[in-house]
């Protein structure tokens, strides 16, 4: 199994690897490219400078050690141990933060991600939900400061959708989110419920890292692209003009489509954005699966198919089944006081890592 020490160094390597490109005349020259390299430079620096400091209190710690073992001086082993034992609290505090910054596997420290909310079971009221779910991540990336753009929707007759594509943008924002993959079950008096019975209905939610331009590359020999006229609710044509555009990937059979813009070159970088995503996540998949032995990530697997929470309204309790969290706060939480559900999850993920230390 690979250690959280391995995924570090990994990091670490990829820092200075990315430090050595930004300081390539030919990366220089690119815009493209050398915006995309300082952009995961920066995401990196934190953890990377961490880290660092990290191995310099390890390599300290052996150094007292070794003198701890060597000297004769029992007033200089005496400050030996002393030193070691300040270095090791030090060391233990960082150790913490280096969890939390890294739970959630290889792609914690992405900073951009796109949602995909779907309407499950439940005909209108699983519409409604949805739409629920996307005004309720939309308020929480209000609170922490994240940017929210909507790439694609699809609406009902009732104003729910039947799907929806976001992306989100900030800080920690890939490791917070990819908590809420998988199914989302609501129990609740729908609005157009005329007797008071309680309902059942579901959504999905799929998260995922979105790329650098330069991890994938993307010709237009890779795909097809459609042009059609976007309709809205009923039929309603949303212009006259060919402005939506689908994708197919002929490599891995992926199709997106974007209709949300009015023109279609906005459309198409819209689609483009969420087809490098997928095949980005296809691969991601993939790769995981080679290394099934490794712990990735212990609950933010990211499967849709799994149920993972329950949103009861009557009794204003939210139930996340992966680690049996309970909290009567439903009415919060669905108005954008995620981050208790976050920490929760975060905390059960350090809690699992924290053994991985694998240090002196």
């Amino acid at each position: 199994m690979t250690s959280i020490r391995d995924t570090l160094d990994g990091k670490l390597k990829r820092f200075l690897d990315l430090e050595r490109q930004m300081a390539d005349p030919s990366v220089q020259a690119d815009g493209t490219m050398m915006s995309a390299v300082a952009r995961e430079h920066g995401g990196l620096a934190r953890l990377a400078n961490k880290f660092r400091t990290f191995k310099k209190l390890t390599d300290e710690i052996r150094g007292c050690k070794e003198i701890i073992e060597e000297t004769e001086d029992p007033e200089e082993r005496e400050m030996a141990e002393e030193e070691a034992e300040d270095l090791r609290k030090r060391r233990e505090a960082l150790w913490d933060e280096l969890l939390t910054m890294t739970v959630g596997g290889e792609d914690a420290l992405r900073t951009r991600c796109v949602m995909e909310i779907r309407s499950g079971t439940g005909g209108d009221e699983a519409a409604l939900f949805a739409r629920d779910l996307f005004e309720m991540y939309r308020k929480h990336a209000e609170r922490v400061g994240w940017k929210t753009e909507i790439l694609d929707t699809s609406v009902t007759e009732l104003g729910g959708f039947k799907e929806i594509t976001l992306a989100f943008e900030g800080e920690g924002v890939f490791r917070d989110l990819q908590y809420e993959s998988g199914g989302h079950r609501v129990q609740r008096v729908p609005e157009t419920e005329t007797q008071g019975r309680v309902h059942t209905s579901a959504a999905t939610v799929a998260v995922m890292p979105e790329p650098e331009d330069v991890e994938v590359t993307l010709k237009p020999d890779d795909y097809r692209v459609d042009k059609f006229c976007a309709s809205g609710p009923g039929g309603q044509h949303v212009n006259k003009t060919e402005s939506a555009i689908r994708l197919t990937h002929y490599e891995t059979g992926i199709v997106v489509q974007c209709q949300d813009e009015k023109s279609q070159h906005k459309n198409l970088a819209k689609a483009l954005r969420v087809l490098k995503t997928r095949v980005y996540e296809k691969k991601r998949e993939e790769e995981m699966a080679k290394r099934s032995d490794t712990r990735n990530s212990l609950i933010g697997s990211g499967d849709r198919s799994q149920r993972i929470r329950t949103y009861n309204f009557p009794q204003n309790r939210l139930s996340d089944h992966r680690i049996n969290l309970t909290l009567y706060k439903l009415d919060q939480i669905i108005a954008g006081d995620l981050q208790p559900v976050t920490d929760a999850m975060i905390e059960y993920d350090r809690d699992q890592l924290r053994g991985d230390m694998g240090v002196i």
